[in-house]
């Protein structure tokens, strides 16, 4: 079995920055304090632009597919909130160098079992999240993290997705990864999760875990493929809980 790369001191940036990751954090959010940002909500409770984060966080807290984004000044949210929410991504993609190895499994008739499959489950009663990456063609547990109180199950799917990503560039192989999350596969994309959860003492790792895996997407490039898991065709990805 694999040692977690969250834990492993050996495990690359992923694992060794967290009290740096945790202080550049603040450093940044003590310098973004200074700096007027606008925010423009596309779907939300009611759609618009605003110009601080608390009154742009009430639009889209708990609100189902939301749709946010900040900008630097007042013209670039007006124009962006002008053009939609659509046509504003069509014509400013998200630069991301790994964007062609997210991929849609649709055209394989099998998955390929040389793999590594991730997954989370989430208590929608408890709100206790976990996740965890096996070996696809036996099932293999080479981790297994949580629970994680106060999170989401797209935020473990994430976690899990970058997990997968980091383990597999430090071992040095050649495999690829299957998720069954969309939603994560979007947020990998653009190196950026979407949760909005708010920060407390009960989620504070999983919100510093949260941070470390953004740093770790932008600071590293990677080739491994990343592929939807074909659920309707193959059945439930190895890695699932069997909890439904």
């Amino acid at each position: 079995m694999f040692q977690s790369g969250f834990t492993n001191p050996k495990f690359c940036t992923f694992a060794r920055q967290i009290p740096q990751a945790n202080a550049a954090a603040k450093i940044t959010n003590l310098k973004m304090a200074k700096q007027q940002k606008y925010y423009v909500v596309w779907a939300g409770k009611n759609p618009g632009i605003y110009d601080n984060w608390n009154d742009c966080k009430s639009q889209v807290y708990q609100f189902e597919n939301a749709k946010y984004k900040s900008f630097e000044s007042k013209a670039e949210a007006e124009s962006a909130y002008k053009q939609g929410y659509e046509k504003y991504y069509k014509s400013h993609p998200s630069p991301n160098n790994s964007a062609k190895q997210l991929l849609i499994a649709q055209d394989q008739p099998k998955p390929i079992l040389r793999s590594l499959s991730v997954d989370a489950a989430w208590n929608s009663v408890t709100k206790v999240m976990e996740y965890r990456g096996v070996y696809t063609e036996t099932g293999q547990e080479w981790f297994h993290k949580g629970p994680f109180p106060r999170a989401t199950n797209n935020v473990g799917e994430f976690l899990a997705i970058v997990h997968g990503l980091a383990l597999i560039k430090q071992k040095g192989y050649d495999i690829p990864i299957y998720t069954d999350s969309m939603t994560a596969l979007s947020w990998v994309r653009k190196k950026k999760h979407n949760s909005v959860i708010l920060p407390t003492e009960e989620n504070e790792e999983v919100i510093e875990l949260l941070q470390r895996a953004e740093h770790w997407l932008r600071t590293n490039e990677y080739t491994t493929p990343i592929y939807k898991w074909n659920t309707p065709v193959w059945g439930e990805i190895p890695a699932d809980f069997g909890r439904k």
